[in-house]
This record gives structure tokens, sequence and C-alpha cells, in this order.
């Protein structure tokens, strides 16, 4: 079993190495090939991929944030990240064909 955090953002992979998140691996970009059951994922994807990393049987953590507009499309800090309320929270995603009820 396997804890990824994903992320581009120096700023992110800083606030989680301070806030003592435990990683064994850093990637900037998610193939949904590498998820084997019970691998976790750190980060900040979409649904879509959320959805296939729980379908493999991987467990995903989103990275969470009470973002203003005005930091919107900004670099953030470790230190902004804290200030924007930084956390992560557990989501289990499926996806649902449109057809289904």
């Amino acid at each position: 079993m396997t804890t990824y955090f994903i992320s581009r953002h120096p700023g992110a992979c800083a606030w989680a190495d301070e806030e003592g998140i435990s990683v064994d691996r850093i990637i900037d970009h998610l193939d949904p090939a590498i998820i084997t059951p019970g691998d976790t994922l750190i980060g900040s994807l979409p649904v879509n991929l959320v959805a296939e990393v729980c379908a493999r049987g991987g467990r995903y953590l989103h990275l969470s944030l009470d973002l203003p507009a005005a930091l919107r499309g900004r670099e953030l800090t470790a230190e902004q990240m804290r200030a924007c309320g930084a956390r992560i929270e557990r989501y289990r995603v499926q996806r649902i064909r449109i057809s289904d009820p």
C-alpha cells in the first residue's frame, strides 16, 4: 500500500511536509493505472479521476482550501494555505451512468 501526494505546486508540497503528512511518493501527475487496492491518494483531483481511484480500491483524501477569489490562479505558500484553512478531507466517489436512476 502506497500513499501518494499529488501536486505540481511547491507550496502544497511544503504544506504537507510542515503538517507532518506522511507520504511514500510525491507526484505531479496521476496515471490511474498505478493505483492498487489499499493505496491512498492525497491531492486535488477532478471528480472523474477520484472515481477511478475509488473504483481501483484506492482511498482519496482531498486537499481542501477556503480560497478567496483574489488568490485563485496564484501559487500559494504553505503559510497562505494555512491561512485559507487547508485541510485533508476523505471522499468516496462512484461513477454512475446517466441511464441509472
